[in-house]
């Protein structure tokens, strides 16, 4: 499967903007979204390859998005990756039993997310 279009979702704008940045100067094309709402949105709509989602975000958490991004047939197929600030091994544990498919722990590296990119590539 070749990743073209990411969607990055995060409420933080610095945090949203510094990867939509890296990932656009690596050539993906990128679609935002600052809410778990919006997530759900534009992923049907704009149909990307692969979602990157923070968790802690105020109107549907990272969690709740990506239960509902990979239990909806329009939206199964796309990858979720949840960016986030907690390390825990319960988190991480958690996000996959949320259909999650990687976790990036911030802060974190160019190269940690195109690792995560290239595992669906």
């Amino acid at each position: 499967m070749a990743i073209r279009k990411i969607l990055v979702v995060d409420d933080a704008s610095t945090d949203l903007l510094h990867l939509q940045r890296l990932l656009s100067d690596a050539g993906y094309q990128v679609v935002t979204a600052g809410s778990g709402r919006e997530a759900l949105r534009r992923a049907a709509a704009d149909k990307p390859d692969l979602v990157f989602l923070d968790i802690v975000m105020d109107d549907m958490d990272g969690f709740q998005a990506c239960r509902k991004l990979t239990s909806d047939q329009a939206t199964k197929h796309i990858p979720v990756v949840i960016v986030s600030g907690n390390s825990q091994r319960v988190d991480r544990l958690w996000a996959q039993k949320q259909g999650a498919r990687g976790y990036v722990t911030k802060p974190y590296s160019p190269q940690d997310i195109t690792d995560q990119i290239a595992k669906f590539m």
